[in-house]
C-alpha cells in the first residue's frame, strides 16, 4: 500500500506540474496588447490552470500522507476539470476555424473583413460600448508609431509582413486608393465608396482607423492566431493529463486491492 500511495502522489506531482503550461498559457495571453484589450480567454485559462494545481497538491498531500477521502475528492475534481479543459480547447478551436487574410494587389501583407470571423468573436467586438473601451486601450499602445520608425519608404511598407492589428487599425484600407505619404498618413483617396471604413480613415494619429470595421477584423485576426497557439498548448496539457489521470486511477485501484487483500490475510490468520 505504501509503494503504491507513493506511486499516486508521484504521478500528483507530475499533474502539478502540468498546470504550469495551462497558467503560463493565460499569463502569456494576458501580455499581448489585443488580449489584455479585449479580457475574454486569458482568464478562464489562468483560473482552470490554478484549479487544476490546487487539485493536484490535494492528490499528492492523498497520495503520500494515505488520505483516502483526499484522493477520493481528487479523483472526481480532477475528471471535473479534465473535461472543462476539453470543453475550453474545443470552444477555442470552433471560434477560431474561420476568418483569414485577403491577399491584396502589390501588397505583401493582408487585409481582414470583419465579417469572415466566427459570431462569437464578432459580438465581442460589434458592440459600441464595448468597442470604445478596446479603441481606447488599443490607441494606447505604440504599434503604429513603431510602424513610421521602420518604414520610410511606400515600396517598404507595402512588401511589409505588418501584424493583423497594425494592417487593420494603422493604415486605411488598400481599396480605398489612398496614396501612401508614411505608414501612418495617407491623402488622396480614390475610392471612398469602395468602404465605409475609406471615410472612417483619419490622419489624425489618435484616431487612424479605430473606428474602422477592418481594425476590428485585425484585432480578431491577431485573436485568432494567439489563441490557436495557447490552444495548441492547452491540447497538449489535455492530453498529458489524461494519460497522468489514467494511471493515477490505476495505481488508487492496485492500492486499494492490496489493502483488501493485506485486510484478508489479517483476518484469515
Amino acid at each position: 500500500m505504501a509503494l503504491s500511495n507513493n506511486v499516486i502522489g508521484a504521478i500528483n506531482f507530475v499533474a502539478v506540474l502540468l498546470s504550469i503550461p495551462i497558467i503560463g498559457a493565460g499569463i502569456w495571453l494576458s501580455t499581448e496588447p489585443d488580449n489584455s484589450c479585449i479580457n475574454i480567454l486569458q482568464w478562464p485559462v489562468i483560473i482552470l490552470g490554478i484549479l487544476i494545481l490546487v487539485v493536484a497538491l490535494a492528490g499528492l498531500v492523498g497520495g503520500f500522507w494515505r488520505i483516502p477521502w483526499l484522493l477520493i475528492f481528487y479523483m472526481v475534481a480532477m475528471l471535473v476539470l479534465i473535461i472543462l479543459l476539453a470543453c475550453l480547447v474545443v470552444f477555442v478551436y470552433m471560434v477560431t476555424v474561420r476568418g483569414h487574410g485577403h491577399i491584396e494587389p502589390s501588397r505583401s501583407y493582408l487585409e481582414y473583413k470583419l465579417d469572415d470571423f466566427s459570431g462569437f468573436l464578432r459580438r465581442r467586438v460589434r458592440s459600441t460600448y464595448k468597442w470604445e473601451r478596446i479603441r481606447t486601450c488599443l490607441s494606447s499602445t505604440s504599434m503604429c508609431a513603431e510602424l513610421n520608425q521602420s518604414y520610410r519608404m511606400a515600396q517598404d511598407f507595402f512588401n511589409a509582413h505588418i501584424t493583423p492589428l497594425q494592417s487593420g487599425c494603422c493604415k486605411p484600407p488598400t481599396e480605398c486608393g489612398y496614396t501612401f505619404v508614411n505608414p501612418t498618413y495617407w491623402i488622396s483617396p480614390i475610392n471612398t465608396a469602395a468602404d465605409m471604413d475609406c471615410l472612417a480613415w483619419s490622419n489624425e494619429q489618435t484616431q487612424l482607423c479605430y473606428s474602422c470595421d477592418s481594425c476590428k477584423a485585425g484585432l480578431l485576426a491577431n485573436l485568432k492566431k494567439e489563441w490557436r497557439r495557447a490552444d495548441i498548448i492547452l491540447l497538449i496539457t489535455l492530453v498529458a493529463l489524461i494519460w497522468v489521470y489514467l494511471i493515477g486511477c490505476c495505481a488508487f485501484r492496485n492500492a486499494k486491492t492490496e489493502d483488501l487483500f493485506r485486510k484478508y490475510k489479517q483476518g484469515y490468520t
